[in-house]
């Protein structure tokens, strides 16, 4: 009779309990590096915005803002960058008078930062500002030497 009352566990629900284990814990590290990605990407869009930041704060300061193409890199080519400067118009005013060198304009200043691969997916930033263009007092067209 005392054998009747003493039940242990079988073969098939401890293999069970193992299976469940085993299921909970690779959910729990699939969530865990998950995690960990979206850190690290989260480190890298944040350097990379500070990078671009900086630059766009320092540009058209030590020299006259030209239209025109840039690029170079951040931290010996983790981060890659492009800059485009052009003249900017908006569409709901009329076109700046070219005859007038002391007019305002505008340039646009379209900034991209790159990082990522070498196994990584690539990811970019942009960024857009636009910049008041002083008048060159040497050139009279007012131009300031693009045309």
């Amino acid at each position: 009779m005392a054998k009747a009352l003493e039940r242990g566990y079988t073969l098939v629900e401890v293999l069970v309990a193992f299976a469940i284990l085993a299921l909970a814990l690779t959910l729990l590290l699939g969530t865990l590096s998950g995690a960990a990605r979206q850190v690290k990407w989260s480190g890298q869009a944040g350097r990379a915005a500070l990078h671009a930041q900086s630059m766009l704060d320092g540009i058209g300061v030590a020299e006259a803002l030209r239209p025109g193409h840039r690029d170079g890199t951040f931290e010996r080519g983790r981060y890659r960058w492009s800059l485009d400067i052009d003249h900017y118009q908006d569409p709901l005013l009329p076109p700046p008078d070219r005859d007038d060198p002391g007019a305002p304009r505008l340039l646009q200043l379209s900034l991209r930062v790159q990082w990522g691969g070498d196994g990584d997916p690539a990811r970019t930033l942009e960024l857009h500002s636009l910049r008041y263009e002083r008048p060159d007092p040497l050139d009279p067209s007012g131009t300031g030497g693009a045309r």
